[in-house]
C-alpha cells in the first residue's frame, strides 16, 4: 500500500513547479502508471483516515486534486471530486494543519480553495497565500499572483470559463470573448 510519504516524496522530491504546472503527457502518463489506483481510493472516501495529520492529508489533497487533473485532463472528472476535497481543506484549516507545512505545501493545501467557483472560498484563498509573501520566494509571489487571477474570474463570471465546454455549459458572450485573451485558462 501506497504510504502518504511517498505521494509527498514524489510530489516535492522528485518533481518541481515546472511537472506541477505544467501539461505534459509524459507527467501525467507517470502519475497514471503510478498513482491511478490510489487516486480512485481517495476520491471514492477510502483513504479518509489519512486527513489525522498535516502531511497526510496534504497528501490526500494532492491526490484528490492535483493527481485528479493530471489523470483526467480535458474530462469533467478532473474536477468533479473538488467538493470532496474542498471539504478536507477546510478541515484542515481547522485543524491549522497549515502552520505545520512550509510555504511549498501550504500553496498545495490551499488550492481546492483557488480551484473552487465560490467568491468566498477564492476570498479565503488570496487571504492565506498572502501570509505567505514575507519570505520574499518567488514561488509564492507567482502563487499570490495566480490566487489574485483565480479570485478575479470568479469575481467577474461566478466561475471558470475554462472549464464549460468540458462540463456542457454554456458560455456567455463575455465570457466566450474572455477566452479569447492570453491567460484566460489555466
Amino acid at each position: 500500500m501506497i504510504k502518504p510519504s511517498e505521494i509527498l516524496y514524489f510530489w516535492f522530491q522528485e518533481n518541481s513547479q515546472e511537472q506541477w504546472f505544467g501539461k505534459t503527457s509524459e507527467f501525467d502518463e507517470e502519475i497514471r502508471r503510478r498513482y491511478l489506483e490510489i487516486t480512485y481510493k481517495a476520491r471514492r472516501g477510502d483513504l479518509e483516515h489519512w486527513s489525522q495529520s498535516p502531511d497526510s492529508t496534504l497528501a490526500l489533497i494532492i491526490l484528490i486534486d492535483q493527481f485528479s487533473r493530471n489523470l483526467f485532463r480535458n474530462s469533467p472528472m478532473s474536477w468533479s471530486a473538488d467538493p470532496y476535497c474542498l471539504e478536507i481543506t477546510k478541515q484542515a484549516l481547522t485543524m491549522h494543519y497549515d502552520d505545520f507545512l512550509n510555504n511549498y505545501q501550504r500553496a498545495f493545501m490551499y488550492l481546492p480553495l483557488m480551484h473552487s467557483e465560490s467568491l468566498e472560498d477564492q476570498d479565503r484563498c488570496v487571504e492565506l497565500v498572502k501570509k505567505t509573501l514575507d519570505n520574499g520566494i518567488d514561488f509564492n509571489k507567482d502563487n499570490y499572483n495566480a490566487a489574485v487571477r483565480h479570485r478575479y474570474i470568479i469575481a467577474r463570471f461566478g466561475r471558470f470559463p475554462h472549464r464549460n465546454e468540458v462540463l456542457g455549459r454554456n458560455s456567455t458572450p463575455e465570457e466566450i470573448e474572455f477566452l479569447k485573451e492570453p491567460n484566460s485558462s489555466f
